[in-house]
């Protein structure tokens, strides 16, 4: 498990980016006497965003961040990052969400998944057919992407704290029969008041969402967490993005699996 430097207020952190979250105050970045210097600071600093958060609330999984290579590059790390989905932040297929609870409202359109059982820790690491074993269906799903740095390129670490910069979830029908499709080359299209925006497929997650999936079973652990029965999971952007705006319906379709479609007011 990774260690946290002893020196840091991780507090004051969480309470900086909580607030920033409340008041939807805009800035360059974390303070100088709040600077992260480590992963592990970063995620015990999501903790206490996620608690304060959450309140009474409680996560129900996992989003997975920067699983293309262009992402990783322009937060200048050698892995994707993830962070909490919250029940109070989550959507069934439909959802209408009102457009000034986000400062940003970038769409990603993203094949999620749910754990039928715990992940136990992989000694050679999970491959995808350890990790499909422990997924009883995958889930077609948008999730909103919503920070307030001046830009979303300000650093891994406070990206990181700021619960990955999570926004929203929705989701559509869990799909249970999956098994035979080949997500690499299942296409994706999302669509803005029903003209087609971008396109693409699960190669643009680390060539495969089940290759996401098997990251986060193996990164977990070195945190102190792991994969639960009952987890859901969304695995990273699989086409271009771009923000919606208020009046807009958004519908992604995911070939085989479905479509999720939400409005913003």
């Amino acid at each position: 498990m990774m260690v946290n430097d002893p020196g840091l207020d991780i507090g004051a952190v969480a309470d900086e980016l909580v607030e920033m979250r409340r008041s939807q105050r805009v800035v360059p970045g974390l303070p100088d006497g709040l600077r992260l210097t480590s992963l592990a600071d970063a995620y015990a600093v999501q903790e206490r965003v996620v608690a304060s958060l959450a309140g009474d609330d409680r996560p129900i999984g996992y989003k997975v961040a920067c699983t293309s290579r262009v992402a990783q590059e322009a937060l200048a790390i050698d892995r994707p990052l993830f962070g909490r989905l919250l029940s109070h932040t989550t959507s069934p297929n439909g959802a209408t969400l009102h457009t000034d609870a986000f400062v940003h409202r970038v769409i990603e359109a993203e094949f999620g998944f749910r754990l039928a059982r715990d992940v136990p820790i992989a000694e050679d690491g999970h491959t995808h057919d350890s990790i499909a074993d422990c997924i009883d269906a995958v889930i077609p799903s948008i999730e909103i992407v919503d920070h307030r740095f001046v830009s979303w390129v300000v650093g891994a670490l406070p990206i990181a704290a700021d619960n990955a910069i999570h926004g929203w979830w929705v989701h559509g029908d869990p799909v249970t029969e999956w098994r035979h499709l080949d997500l690499a080359v299942t296409a994706v299209e999302v669509r803005v008041d029903g003209e087609i925006v971008t396109t693409g497929s699960g190669a643009a997650v680390l060539g495969h969402p089940l290759t996401v999936m098997a990251w986060l079973a193996d990164e977990l652990p070195r945190f102190g967490r792991s994969l639960r029965a009952g987890d859901l999971v969304t695995t990273g952007v699989t086409t271009d993005v771009f923000e919606a705006h208020s009046g807009q319906t958004v519908t992604a379709g995911f070939e085989a699996i479905g479509d999720v479609e939400l409005r913003f007011d």
